[in-house]
């Protein structure tokens, strides 16, 4: 597994997918640097999900390449398990073991995936929760938590692997208004703490408040990015306009 010197931690170079006869992903490059969150805005069926999903080969990619760390996913020989665990993910359905506890729903991977004795991933996954605010609820089962809740537990899930970069998709789309606020303050916490990220959501005002970049896609291309000043103060593509327009409305 050959590592690259690279100022990036996540890249995307010219990155293709289609289901069906339908092209989702048009050849897009896209490069996060350390500590950086970047996020990607533009209406559905746009390339968000997917982009995310063939960043650690989730869905293959039909063309281009993936890069982390300066290491190439798509080369022979690479350890895709091993590159998995320097990705976090974080889904919109936070795919929790109903009969386990929050602990063991953190603590799980990290004893069948990196191999820790029960007692250190029980010691790691406890500090992973307490970095989301759920310490207290380690011993709780998922349905005693509420949406906000389990995501967060998801989210240290994904934070106990210690990954370079954390993807959210859509982490804040299946929970109830009010309980968006506790994840995005989680997302917050972990962008000041200096972890890269990489985020697809329709939380606005978020992007607007918390991101070094946006990038907006759309028909499976990235249109344009740039600061949340430039995005959503002076975009200078017209479909940017009208999407932000809309959102307006």
């Amino acid at each position: 597994m050959v590592e690259l010197v690279t100022e990036f931690v996540l890249e995307a170079r010219g990155l293709r997918k289609s289901f069906g006869g339908q092209e989702v992903l048009k050849g897009v490059d896209l490069a996060v640097r350390e500590r950086e969150l970047v996020f990607v805005i533009g209406p559905s069926g746009s390339g968000k999900s997917t982009l995310l999903r063939c960043c650690n080969r989730l869905e293959e990619p039909d063309g281009g390449h993936v890069l982390v760390g300066g290491v190439d996913l798509m080369a022979r020989g690479t350890d895709i398990n091993a590159m998995r665990r320097r990705v976090g993910m974080v889904f919109q359905s936070f795919n929790l073991y109903p009969h386990m506890t929050a602990l063991g729903n953190v603590s799980l991977a990290l004893r069948k995936v990196v191999g820790r004795p029960r007692r250190a991933a029980g010691e790691e996954a406890l500090a992973a929760l307490d970095r989301v605010g759920l310490a207290a609820k380690a011993a709780s089962y998922p349905a005693q938590l509420s949406g906000g809740q389990q995501q967060r537990v998801a989210i240290a899930r994904a934070l106990a692997l210690q990954p370079q970069i954390m993807l959210f998709d859509e982490p804040t789309s299946a929970l109830d208004p009010e309980l968006v606020g506790d994840v995005l303050r989680t997302m917050r916490e972990l962008s000041a703490s200096g972890m890269t990220m990489l985020v697809v959501s329709h939380e606005m005002r978020f992007a607007r408040d918390a991101a070094d970049r946006v990038v907006f896609m759309d028909g499976g291309a990235i249109v344009e990015e740039g600061t949340p000043a430039a995005i959503f103060g002076q975009p200078f593509a017209e479909r940017t306009r009208a999407f932000l327009g809309e959102l307006a409305r």
